[in-house]
């Protein structure tokens, strides 16, 4: 059990640290290579292709939420099974997790797929932009069973506390799509669907090194039973439904931000593609925070350490706003740099200067609702998360954005998305706090952490 369940000694500060910036870097190799591929297709000199590939960034956005909501309830579900010492529960976990990611992420693959046109339309695109990102999501979207094992594989490896291993299923990954594409874009002339075919060859990439792992180190997979699978059935989808809706509240209310900036014309769509793909690649240690807080929170949950549990929490804070504070320096540096490196002009240069500047720094808040979200799925209250991204993405986004549009046109809608942030960033913050302190409470016994939600989920109404 020790060796599985790392997280229940040493200082936390440095697991948060060494697990996030480990797992960052293999998301910096994806997100790199998608910021890439936007240089790319700005230097063919048409402002459509890179509008299509911020409208279908917007769709592409649902899939991946889709994606990382079954991943969340896997590496939960697994982290706690080894802080209990039960890796035999660990092992069917996580086999039972893949066999769910593959077939729900087909059916929502086929859904999506069937439905690109209105889709596209929903979220602004229109005449050829919409075109050209149907053609490239066409080619993307099949592949999504593909990239739930990928990013299960990932998570159940960070529940290991191996992160160096999911670090590098990741990387393969980057390494792979910025390999192919300046030879299907440029070599071969496929503009979009070779950027498209790259990224579909790195998805099998990140789905092979994130397997091989599991397989090789970590006790490997067991062959599906209907008794297992029905047991953990309950459990997974407990977690996996809240985190699902959690994470496609992000898509919506993303969504919403590209239509509404659709107004300003195809140079402010650009000029948030780019913002798009700059924000994840400066901040890829805040996106990976969450993952990499949630199996040390998680273990030391399963193990009923709660003092190390609001230790954890309270040390992720502190790197998120040390984290921050540095990038946003180094932001505003390169402001200039980045603006012509796009080849961007008018109000596309504004965004990107406003972005570099002070809504960099708001950026914090985001990482307040990341490690929040991955307090409330690990200590079993995924629908606190639900709530937290909802109101964030339509109360904390839509009216906001309105009134940031009306006020200071295409620049108010990132100030308005920015501002919303701040406000649920104070409310997932107190909710957090609140749960710990309840978790902690000595007079409770323990529990498991999804029966609750279970039930719940079965009366179709919650009641806490």
């Amino acid at each position: 059990m020790a060796e599985q369940a790392k997280f229940l000694e040493g200082n936390l500060f440095r697991h948060i640290t060494v697990m996030s910036l480990t797992a960052s870097i293999g998301l910096m190799a994806v997100f790199l290579v998608d910021l890439v591929d936007m240089i790319f297709i700005s230097m063919l000199g048409n402002a459509a292709l890179a509008a299509a590939v911020g409208y279908a960034g917007a769709i592409l956005f649902f899939t991946t939420s889709f994606a990382i909501g079954m991943a969340i309830a896997g590496g939960a579900l697994v982290s706690r099974a080894l802080g209990r010492g039960d890796e035999a529960a660990a092992r069917r976990l996580t086999t039972n997790s893949m066999v769910f990611g593959v077939i729900l992420g087909a059916v929502f693959a086929g859904f999506v797929w069937a439905y690109l046109e209105p889709l596209t339309a929903l979220v602004g695109a229109s005449g050829e932009t919409q075109d050209l990102a149907i053609t490239y999501l066409a080619i993307i979207v099949p592949f999504m069973p593909v990239m739930m094992i990928g990013m299960i594989g990932g998570a159940v490896l960070r529940a290991y506390g191996d992160a160096n291993r999911a670090m590098m299923a990741t990387i393969a990954a980057g390494v792979v799509n910025a390999v192919l594409d300046p030879i299907l874009i440029f070599g071969l002339g496929l503009d979009l669907v070779g950027a498209a075919l790259a990224s579909v060859a790195a998805r099998i990439t990140m789905a092979v090194y994130g397997v091989l792992p599991i397989l090789q180190h970590h006790g490997g997979l067991e062959r599906p039973t209907l008794s297992g699978t029905a047991m953990d059935f309950r459990p997974l989808f407990a977690i996996a439904a809240p985190a699902v809706l959690t994470q496609l509240a992000t898509p919506v209310g993303q969504g919403y931000v590209t239509r509404a900036m659709a107004e300003f014309g195809e140079a402010a769509v650009a000029g948030m593609a780019v913002v798009g793909r700059v924000t994840p690649v400066a901040f890829a240690v805040i996106f990976a925070l969450s993952g990499a807080v949630g199996p040390i929170i998680g273990q030391n949950f399963g193990a009923q350490k709660m003092d190390r549990v609001s230790g954890a929490f309270r040390d992720a804070l502190i790197f998120t706003g040390l984290y921050v504070l540095v990038v946003s320096a180094i932001l505003f540096a390169l402001r200039g740099v980045i603006a012509d490196l796009f080849q961007l002009e008018g109000v596309g240069v504004t965004l990107i200067y406003l972005f570099c500047g002070p809504l960099a720094l708001l950026y914090f808040f985001n990482g307040v609702i990341f490690v929040g979200n991955a307090s409330f799925n690990n200590l079993g209250h995924p629908f606190y998360s639900t709530w937290i991204n909802w109101g964030r993405h339509t109360l904390g986004t839509i009216p906001l954005v309105i009134l940031g549009a009306w006020m200071f046109g295409a620049p108010g809608v990132l100030i308005g998305q920015a501002i919303g942030g701040v406000i649920f960033a104070g409310v997932a913050w107190a909710l957090a706090r609140k749960v710990m302190a309840k978790e902690a409470d000595p007079d409770l016994p323990p529990r498991e952490p999804w029966a609750r939600q279970a039930r719940l989920l079965q009366l179709f109404h919650l009641r806490r």
